[in-house]
């Protein structure tokens, strides 16, 4: 049986637009427009302060889509009114949520820290787990070994994944080679170049979409928005 799913993945730069302004009407609008079943979200905001109105930006967008929500801190600072300041990554499915888990990546002392999340979506007839993570955009060598934790989490044996979000590097770039032996979705189905940064002009791919044996790739497109400056990658699956 071949099952058809729908994944998104989308850097939303805490709800900034081209226009410098925050507006999470709009990403949300730009999320429902993907028609996806499950979105892989990057730079959300928990309460983390003026800039994002000190909003839950994941569960915000999760009510205004119906969609069930998962968010995983990567940076948690000092708390404001009994609340962590948290940023990191989030993801919403219209699929049930069976499990999931956070892990954090490595990285050198002092930068920012960076995670993974995984979760395992219910199919009609097994289930799918979605890895969604945002690597270093200032190290290549703390790229690689992210690159090579994030692969640790397909382990042999789990079934079907992808691993969606943004990886600060284009698909061919060295550091991550651990990632090779997963199928680029872009390369197997990608209409167009498939960059996705920045919006405005965007001049490389940043955003990616890897699938493991099982997952076929059959459509990928990347959507135009004026909602961040990454633009968000869709790609139908066949499972």
């Amino acid at each position: 049986m071949t099952i058809g799913l729908r994944l998104a993945a989308f850097n939303i730069a805490h709800g900034r637009g081209l226009d410098r302004q925050v507006d999470l009407d709009r990403t949300a609008t730009v999320i429902r427009r993907m028609a996806a079943h499950v979105v892989c979200l990057q730079e959300v905001d928990r309460h983390f302060g003026e800039r994002s109105h000190h909003l839950d930006q994941a569960l915000e967008l999760s009510r205004a889509l119906d969609m069930q929500m998962v968010f995983g801190a990567s940076l948690t600072r000092s708390t404001r009114g009994g609340r962590p300041r948290e940023y990191g990554n989030a993801i919403l499915s219209r699929l049930p949520i069976l499990a999931h888990d956070l892990h954090p990546l490595p990285g050198r002392r002092g930068q920012e820290p960076r995670s993974a999340q995984r979760v395992l979506v219910e199919l009609d007839a097994g289930a799918l787990w979605v890895i969604n993570t945002h690597l270093s955009p200032h190290s290549a060598q703390d790229r690689a070994v992210q690159a090579r934790a994030v692969r640790e989490l397909v382990a042999e044996g789990m079934g079907t994944a992808v691993i969606a979000g943004d990886f600060n590097a284009d698909n061919d770039a060295p550091e991550l080679a651990a990632l090779k032996d997963l199928r680029d979705a872009w390369t197997e189905s990608g209409q167009g170049d498939g960059r996705t940064h920045p919006a405005h002009r965007p001049n490389r791919r940043l955003d990616h979409v890897l699938c493991s044996p099982g997952v076929i790739a059959a459509f990928s497109q990347v959507m135009r928005s004026d909602a961040s400056d990454h633009l968000p990658l869709i790609v139908d699956l066949l499972i």
